[in-house]
């Protein structure tokens, strides 16, 4: 990135400061993306905000580990425990004036949301008034995870939607899942289709059937959809968008719009404690048979594999998991394993634990 298209896009309308809010379902892809992004900063001050759905920040210390120059341990903020769009006081307007207090404030401001979080609240926070005049939303980011969208995770029979579209103009929600992934949709600029390489050609068409099918709610605008693998996106198409977002919620509606409030009490999440592990591969196994048993939406964790000086990197979406090494242990780092667990309501906390743990 020269450095004149650096200073172009770190000027935003009356000279606010641009923020990019990253949305996207549990395991679309929002970290890699932003790992990407901090990847070919080039120098540009970039600050993250990352809000989890459980107890500990894997998402953060993953950021934290890209061993980038512009990605310090002040550039990150990590909110854990809970969903941005349901603790803008507490948590998100704090977190954006630290970073504008700070004798260096960021050119650029990049917020992941959690996979469960609405974003629609957490743009009509930058109308608060501590930040109102010093924040703009560049722009709203989807990311959907092409070959889950495939898989039917979101819409298990997209014709039938469609159909009822036809016939009563709205549809009728069987699961939370589905509100969730198009309340994302409906409030994004930019829709990043990504992991396009775990899928067929003509399944790809269906997965951008079913987003166009959703987007049909919006009103006067058309987000963008983008393809990706690994989520490996031109920051110049990430950055820059110049939406200002908070000036235009009345054309992202939400399922919730006539909600006073709303909760995840449709979701939980818990960690296991592991013992280590010296056998990844039968590890991986056993996690892809108790999320096929027990329904798991989401793992992901760091795992102690013993004689190595590596930490094992777990990430898995439904049935499909993944592993690598990301990172040396640092000195004195204890070598603990765990995994966070995210399901809908009802998830037998104890038996996932026994089965994983053995």
């Amino acid at each position: 990135m020269s450095a004149s298209t650096t200073s172009t896009l770190a000027k935003s309308a009356a000279g606010k400061v641009p923020a990019t809010v990253i949305t996207g379902f549990l395991g679309a892809g929002k970290t890699t993306l932003i790992r990407g992004l901090l990847e070919k900063a080039e120098g540009r001050r970039l600050a993250l905000i990352i809000n989890e759905f459980g107890d500990v920040g894997i998402d953060g210390d993953i950021l934290r580990a890209c061993g980038n120059p512009t990605c310090t341990e002040d550039d990150v903020i990590e909110l854990a425990n809970g969903c941005l769009c349901c603790t803008v006081a507490d948590d998100f307007v704090p977190a954006i004036e630290k970073l504008l207090a700070r004798p260096d404030p960021p050119e650029h401001i990049v917020i992941e949301t959690s996979g469960l979080a609405l974003p629609k609240p957490l743009v009509q926070a930058f109308h608060w008034p501590a930040i109102k005049t010093r924040v703009t939303v560049d722009g709203v980011i989807a990311v959907v995870d092409a070959s889950a969208a495939a898989e039917g995770r979101f819409a298990p029979d997209p014709a039938a939607l469609e159909a009822q579209r036809d016939a009563a103009g709205t549809v009728d929600h069987e699961t939370p899942i589905e509100e969730v992934f198009e309340d994302q949709l409906l409030c994004a600029d930019l829709i990043v289709v990504n992991k396009t390489d775990l899928v067929a050609a003509g399944d790809l068409a269906r997965v951008e059937e079913l987003i166009r099918g959703a987007l049909t709610h919006t009103v006067g605008r058309d987000a963008k959809l983008v393809h990706a693998s690994q989520g490996a996106v031109d920051p110049l198409v990430l950055l820059g968008v110049g939406a200002a977002a908070e000036d235009d919620l009345a054309n992202r509606p939400s399922h919730h719009d006539d909600e006073e409030g709303h909760d995840h009490d449709d979701f939980t999440s818990f960690v296991v404690e592991l013992p280590s592990q010296p056998d990844p591969a039968r590890l991986a196994m056993t996690l892809e048979k108790v999320a096929a048993l027990h329904g798991v939406l989401r793992l992901k964790g760091f795992i102690d594999v013993p004689g190595k000086p590596m930490r094992l990197l777990v990430q898995g979406v439904g049935t499909r998991i993944q592993t690598h090494y990301d990172r040396l242990w640092k000195p004195g780092e204890e070598r603990r394993s765990r995994l966070v667990v995210i399901g809908e309501t009802g998830l037998d906390r104890d038996a996932v634990t026994r089965a994983v743990v053995g």
